[in-house]
């Protein structure tokens, strides 16, 4: 069971590919639902931004490519995430996955590589070839 982000990105990863509703609009109908008295959680750019940075480069199963309004540093790691996984090559732990997708960075995630491991154990990252 992934937290309550991650939670929230297969919401909205399911329900956008089968509605074909915006990814904008189900994540925060899913945020509403997870989160009905935090405000605070519901408004967190990051775990947002890397589920919608997957969307824009069509990385979503189900959700097309286009412009979903995502910050470019969450995007990139959740990209660069990603790309890590599909390539297979190993075991990926949180802690290891953000070292690598942000080239060493001393600073923790705040919640993107939970968007993205969510939707990676549950196969809803397109694998590119």
């Amino acid at each position: 069971m992934a937290n309550r982000y991650g939670e929230a990105a297969l919401i909205a990863a399911r329900d956008s590919a089968a509605n074909e509703i915006n990814p904008i609009d189900v994540w925060q109908s899913a945020m509403e639902s997870l989160y009905p008295t935090s405000i605070a959680a519901r408004r967190k750019g990051s775990p947002r931004s890397a589920f919608l940075g997957l969307c824009e480069e069509g990385l979503v199963k189900g959700i097309p490519a286009g412009h979903y309004k995502a910050s470019k540093l969450d995007k990139a790691c959740a990209v660069r995430a990603a790309a890590l996984l599909t390539e297979g090559s190993q075991t990926w732990s949180i802690g290891t996955l953000w070292k690598a997708a942000t080239g060493n960075s001393d600073q923790p995630h705040n919640s993107q590589l939970d968007v993205v491991m969510a939707l990676w154990k549950n196969d809803l990252i397109v694998r590119k070839s």
